[in-house]
């Protein structure tokens, strides 16, 4: 029985109401173990979620990105997920090694953080196979249902033990609960899992998406250099106080985000699908959506900026509210950057996505020490901000290479194997058939 499909609408609305609930339930966690268990705990947690964090994005690999725009199917779900799991175990080593070496004593708690953090990383797996099939609202509920879990299970267990790591074992196996009680039974409508996967399949996912690795790692770090610089220049309170004023504007990040991710599918069968109107229409909209994201929260941070800084962090954080437009403009750079260099992804052009995000990370370094001398706190926020639009120019290059060549020209089975696909069902005839879906 086949599942019907969402609109787009529908998909970026599921999507985005879930996942900002998730952000939602993470960032309340942060703030109730300061309240339940004092600065102590909460320094150990931020250690856990920064060391995590970082291996997390060798054990994604880049993979959502991948799976998501594979629209030939030429990989198994079994096959995504085992690579996964490859991917997951050979990170938990790297980051049990680096915490040895660095947090010995924060080990147990890293170890347990890393093992919540890898049930998500699975779940991830199966929304792509949900995004495939234009049914994100299974990733929304899934996520609102996963931040649901991780309040739950960490609040109860703290406040029962006040043991941090037994609050991290709760909040894995509530998740787990939602991995086998709703992710799994859902994904399973489209296609069984059954992993597994090959030795060849396993090392052509490395040797293909390690480009992409690399580009996610130096766009990641574009502005750990201004910051870093910062910290050494002017000292950690300055760090500190950008970085409190720099919170709320991940909101609009991830709105950026959570508004070309649903396309990712999209683009790709409009561009192999020889509908390059349609294509460079969805991309024109694509990046006015992101520009209107920017411009509506830098109007509404001008009005209520300082009140929401003052309710989060008091009244001394009055004096800096001048950081927050730059830090909105930095905050846009960065989105395009992120979707430029998906979409090239999408269209199977490693090296390009490659070579912008590593030019990003190149002119930063300079522009650190440049920026920061001048303008101080703003300072972070220019040097990235110009860094980034660097890295964009070079991917809008590509990009405008790409869309003249034809089909075919450098590209995978995927590309080669578009018309077939299309011919073969008749549900994607007409290439914008997708884009009305």
């Amino acid at each position: 029985m086949s599942v019907k499909q969402l609109s787009i609408k529908a998909n970026m609305i599921w999507n985005s109401v879930g996942s900002l609930t998730y952000l939602g339930c993470q960032w309340l966690m942060t703030v109730l173990i300061v309240r339940m268990g004092g600065f102590a705990d909460s320094g150990l947690l931020g250690i856990a979620m920064t060391v995590v964090g970082t291996f997390g994005t060798f054990a994604n690999y880049k993979m959502g990105t991948y799976q998501i725009s594979d629209i030939k199917r030429e990989n198994e779900l079994g096959e995504y997920f085992g690579f996964r799991c490859i991917t997951l175990g050979i990170a938990f080593v790297a980051c049990m090694a680096y915490s040895c070496l660095t947090n010995p004593q924060a080990l147990l708690t890293i170890a347990l953080f890393f093992i919540y953090k890898s049930v998500g990383l699975l779940i991830d797996i199966l929304h792509g196979l949900d995004q495939q099939n234009r049914r994100m609202d299974y990733i929304g509920k899934s996520f609102i249902a996963q931040g649901v879990a991780l309040l739950a299970g960490f609040v109860g267990a703290y406040l029962a033990t006040s043991s941090l790591d037994i609050a991290i074992i709760a909040m894995t196996v509530l998740s787990l609960g939602v991995l086998f009680l709703f992710d799994i039974p859902k994904a399973s409508q489209f296609e069984k899992l059954r992993i597994g996967i090959g030795r060849k399949k396993a090392l052509f996912f490395f040797k293909t998406l390690f480009p992409a690795v690399l580009a996610s790692v130096a766009a990641s770090a574009i502005f750990m250099v201004p910051k870093q610089y910062l910290f050494w220049a002017v000292g950690d309170e300055a760090l500190g106080i950008y970085q409190a004023v720099a919170a709320p504007a991940l909101v609009i990040q991830m709105g950026a985000v959570y508004l070309y991710g649903p396309l990712l599918d999209i683009f790709p069968k409009l561009f192999f699908g020889g509908d390059r109107a349609g294509f460079r229409l969805l991309l024109l909209k694509t990046v006015a959506g992101v520009a209107c994201v920017g411009i509506v929260c830098s109007v509404a941070l001008e009005f209520f900026g300082s009140w929401v800084l003052q309710l989060l962090y008091g009244e001394s954080i009055a004096p800096y509210v001048y950081l927050l437009q730059p830090i909105i403009l930095s905050t846009i750079m960065t989105a395009y950057l992120w979707f430029f260099g998906d979409l090239l992804i999408a269209l199977r052009d490693f090296k390009a996505n490659f070579l912008g995000n590593v030019a990003a990370f190149a002119v930063v370094i300079p522009l650190s020490f440049l920026c920061v001398n001048l303008w101080g706190m703003n300072g972070v926020s220019f040097a990235g901000a110009a860094a980034c639009l660097v890295g964009v120019a070079v991917l809008l290059v590509a990009l405008v290479r790409r869309s003249r060549a034809g089909i075919g020209d450098g590209g995978s089975a995927v590309e080669k194997g578009i018309a077939a696909e299309q011919t073969d069902d008749g549900a994607e005839s007409d290439p914008r058939e997708a884009t009305r879906r």
